[in-house]
């Protein structure tokens, strides 16, 4: 039997602590945590159970159809990159264009460059020999340069597709992607600039961090000569360039529409971006067919935990959605006076404090928030994720353990720089909204 409207927020609650029992206390995989969550709340609805299970199906291949495509060749290309060396090579290039004195400056714009295809990890594991070697020489806290670093890196991946948590994000949301990644990309750059350059340069004055031991016992990589960076830049922003030029085409009517909607769909672009990748970073370099195939898919197999999460968020957006739960909390949330970002931001930032990962956290709480706010006029898809992509991804131990700090000092400058970036950055999205909306 049906359950009503307040009954129906009460069990939505209700699922959203069981979700965060089984990941938190019974360490229950979040893939599997979901589909359970997703149960228990169609099943409590009253659905039929039968209807649960094809709430289910529906919502987990509607996610992954799309999901999927986009962030393998995302990870595709980020793999091509790190193995030919190209992110190092563009590092260094800029390092010299900009000049020492302008150094902080050249590390945001590769780290910036290097996060746009790349995981936070990856891009922090390349560009953390070059921060080592500038705070040596410079005899400088390692935050001047190591904040800036990662606040780029982190915040491309929270907020710019074909990283996983915003392209999941868009697909709930049913956000166009290449406004996402448009939108993404302006906000992350004044995000990074605040947390990085200005929070990372006040505290690097008040905090001096040297140069950890484990610096002096990672040897150079032996490997070919690197790719050029104008290579690498090209590759990296081939894809968001073809995007950008459809949504042009859309806007003003021009001639070619059709074709410039093909070459710039999202699939299109980024497939076209890791052919180019294949070409100019490995078989231009010496790979075999062979070769290029195994970096291929050797790239995808990181990325298989992360898809299965995304689909249980889409399986429980749809249970959500059936169970008449989004409906009605739609209906509240139009009536209210409430902001749908505050909301979006809020959800997500609980459920990131609460189990630590940002993926999961920004896709449950844009499965959560999806149905509510269809039904509230005057805010666009990607202004919704946009907000929810502020729980930027941890790496908190990554950056304790790399910049060799203790807790407290981790605390004090990444977590605190995030916190500031990420509300100085809501802050823009209600900005926006304001003026634009």
């Amino acid at each position: 039997m049906p359950v009503g409207g307040p009954a129906l927020l009460a069990l939505t609650l209700a699922s959203v602590i069981l979700l965060l029992f089984l990941i938190l206390v019974v360490r229950l995989h979040a893939f599997l945590a979901l589909l359970l969550a997703s149960m228990m709340l169609g099943i409590t609805a009253g659905m039929a159970p039968v209807a649960v299970l094809k709430s289910i199906q529906f919502g987990f291949g509607d996610a992954q159809g799309f999901i999927a495509v986009v962030v393998g060749l995302g990870a595709m290309i980020g793999r091509f990159v790190e193995l030919s060396g190209g992110g190092r090579a563009l590092a260094d290039a800029l390092l010299g264009k900009f000049g020492r004195e302008r150094a902080r400056w050249a590390i945001l714009a590769a780290a910036f460059l290097v996060g746009l295809p790349i995981f936070f990890e990856v891009g922090f594991i390349i560009l953390a020999p070059l921060v080592w070697s500038l705070a040596r020489e410079s005899k400088r806290s390692l935050l001047y340069y190591g904040l800036p670093m990662t606040a780029a890196l982190t915040f491309t991946h929270a907020l710019v597709p074909p990283h996983p948590a915003p392209s999941a994000a868009a697909q709930l949301l049913g956000a166009d992607l290449g406004r996402t990644i448009l939108y993404g990309i302006a906000l992350s750059v004044p995000m990074a600039i605040i947390g990085g350059m200005v929070y990372g340069g006040w505290i690097a004055g008040r905090m001096c961090i040297p140069v950890p031991p484990m610096a002096g016992a990672v040897e150079p990589e032996q490997q070919k000569k690197p790719p050029s960076p104008y290579v690498v830049a090209f590759v990296l922003i081939l894809p968001v360039l073809l995007i950008f030029s459809a949504s042009i085409a859309n806007a003003g009517h021009t001639p070619g529409t059709s074709a410039l909607n093909f070459l710039g769909h999202p699939f299109t672009a980024l497939m076209i971006a890791t052919l180019v990748a294949m070409i100019a970073l490995g078989a231009a370099r010496g790979l075999n067919r062979g070769d290029i195939a195994r970096i291929a898919a050797d790239s995808l197999g990181p990325i298989g935990g992360l898809l299965v999460i995304m689909g249980g968020g889409g399986a429980f957006k749809q249970v959500i959605v059936d169970s008449g739960v989004g409906l009605y909390a739609g209906q509240l949330l139009a009536a209210s006076h409430i902001s749908p970002l505050l909301v979006a931001y809020l959800i997500a930032a609980a459920l990131r404090v609460a189990q630590g990962s940002a993926t999961v956290a920004i896709i449950t709480a844009a499965g959560i928030v999806a149905p509510l706010v269809k039904s509230v006029s005057g805010y666009t898809p990607e202004m919704i994720v946009l907000a929810l992509s502020h729980v930027n991804d941890a790496g908190f131990w990554l950056v304790n353990e790399y910049f060799g700090m203790a807790v407290p000092q981790t605390l004090k400058s990444w977590t605190a720089m995030k916190v500031i970036a990420s509300v100085s950055g809501f802050a823009l999205v209600l900005a926006a909204q304001a003026l634009f909306g």
